[in-house]
């Protein structure tokens, strides 16, 4: 066995999950920018393009997912609780699933109109979401910085009520417009999607949350 293999053996294994965790919110902030660079994008084809990317960011996120998985079977000590680590790697990857979903309804549903506010206010919403929860994770790291994380989870409650508002606003719109039963439904459901995804930003704030209440 070489030098560093056995270096290796000694080396604190719990630590994996950090970079783990900081890798999907990293491929979530791609994904939630992406988005918002997409439902602005005039041109049909790059659109498209922008939209299958979305699809092989939400594959990379399910890769990193399962190796968290994987890592929480294999390792004995873990940096907080298994259950913990088991719910906000759960509340991360629902955040790529549902932007996902809402980029195959916009394709599915051929919902390409450029100028779409309701689009780009829960795109910025989204956005901001996932940054906040990019820093939280972040900070997990060495947990000096509890402020910051409470902070974080905070603005990212806030943000889910504003999506919750802008759902409200949206369908009063929708069923007050002069739009047919059918893009009507297209877009209820578009747009439904997106609430979820801040709901999904929320339970993962929740769940770091439960760390730090746990662990600071």
């Amino acid at each position: 066995m070489s030098f560093a293999s056995v270096i290796k053996l000694f080396l604190p294994k719990d630590r994996v999950f950090y970079g783990l965790f900081e890798e999907v919110t990293l491929t979530l902030k791609e994904m939630g920018e992406t988005f918002v660079i997409a439902t602005k994008e005039t041109d049909i084809d790059k659109k498209e393009a922008l939209l299958k990317k979305l699809e092989t960011l939400e594959h990379k996120n399910d890769t990193t997912t399962h190796k968290i998985f994987i890592e929480l079977g294999r390792n004995f000590i873990t940096p907080f609780d298994r259950e913990d680590i088991h719910y906000l790697a759960t509340s991360l990857d629902d955040i790529a699933d549902y932007i996902w979903g809402a980029a195959k309804r916009i394709k599915n549903y051929q919902l390409h109109e450029v100028g779409d506010t309701v689009l780009t206010e829960f795109g910025d919403i989204i956005v901001k979401s996932i940054h906040a929860l990019h820093s939280s994770v972040h900070e997990l790291r060495s947990m000096k910085n509890l402020r910051a994380i409470t902070d974080a989870c905070v603005l990212i409650n806030s943000l889910e009520n504003d999506g919750d508002d802008l759902l409200d606003k949206s369908m009063l719109e929708l069923f007050n417009s002069q739009l047919s039963a059918v893009e009507i439904i297209k877009k209820k459901d578009l747009y439904q999607m997106l609430e979820t995804v801040t709901d999904k930003c929320e339970d993962a704030a929740n769940a770091i949350e439960s760390i730090i209440i746990k662990y600071a």
